[in-house]
């Protein structure tokens, strides 16, 4: 289902469930509102896939953006920006990052990198600010949703001000989902 107007989310916090009403008070968020510039929170219930998030949240699959943590050695990581439908490109991210070696850590070792657990996992209020790499594919977007540190929970933001207040480094390290790197 492709929602009549996929710039404008929907308000998935229409809800007779009182709470619903409530903003979610997570470090991302609170560290969002510090960087000064416009976003909106929207809350869904937690989904089980990206399309399934995207869906719930009103928008297209390639502006939700995944944060990925890649482990470049030990106790040094960076952040990777990937819209929907896009994977990593590892030889493109090896390459950038001059580095013949990465991988992704495993759940617990990502919470205590990041603070959040696995799913929920953003930039935003992270426990350590590590760098952060954009795929380009995300500049030609009119918006973007990234996680705001809660599971079902994501800030709505013009991917200049995403990528300005993150300082992300945005290069081509990512290809369609399914496709042969090859």
């Amino acid at each position: 289902m492709e929602p009549s107007d996929p710039q404008e989310p929907s308000d998935p916090q229409a809800s007779s469930d009182p709470q619903a009403a409530e903003e979610p008070d997570t470090p991302a968020i609170r560290a969002a509102k510090a960087a000064g510039f416009a976003f909106d929170v929207v809350r869904t219930e937690p989904s089980t896939s990206a399309r399934e998030s995207a869906e719930r949240q009103g928008i297209r699959l390639e502006q939700l953006v995944r944060t990925i943590v890649i482990r470049r050695a030990a106790d040094d990581y960076v952040f990777v920006l990937v819209p929907g439908g896009r994977q990593i490109d590892w030889p493109k991210l090896r390459a950038h990052l001059g580095r013949s070696r990465l991988s992704l850590p495993d759940a617990e070792e990502a919470r205590r990198a990041t603070g959040y657990e696995r799913g929920a996992i953003t930039p935003f209020g992270s426990v350590r600010p590590w760098p952060v790499i954009a795929d380009a594919a995300i500049t030609g977007l009119a918006r973007v949703a990234i996680g705001a540190g809660a599971r079902g929970v994501n800030l709505h933001v013009a991917p200049a001000d995403l990528l300005a207040h993150l300082r992300a480094d945005v290069v081509d390290v990512s290809r369609p989902d399914g496709q042969d790197p090859r």
